[in-house]
């Protein structure tokens, strides 16, 4: 789920469980966080990662313009994937799925 669902489901554990819970989901999602942006996925930090392991690999820097594509190309999948994402949670949230 995206942020409009995470938003909808922490408000209901929070109202049912109490702010501990929230607290605590809090920090499950905060780690899982942590873990997705260290994917080498080129838009998020492993990527940048990613990128200076092929250069110490080669010895040598990557082509910066060719990097700078591959970034940019991977950013704008990475905006596409958010906006699904966040179209998916309000229909849901629409036709009452949680």
């Amino acid at each position: 789920h995206g942020i409009v669902a995470i938003t909808k489901i922490g408000g209901n554990v929070i109202e049912q469980n109490g702010f501990f819970s929230g607290l605590l989901l809090t920090a499950m999602i905060s780690l899982n966080l942590a873990l997705v942006n260290f994917l080498p996925i080129p838009a998020l930090d492993g990527g940048h990662f990613m990128f200076l392991v092929i250069e110490k690999l080669r010895g040598k820097p990557l082509n910066e313009n060719a990097v700078n594509k591959i970034s940019t190309i991977f950013f704008l999948f990475l905006v596409i994937f958010m906006i699904l994402v966040s179209f998916n949670d309000i229909y849901a949230l629409i036709i009452h799925k949680f």
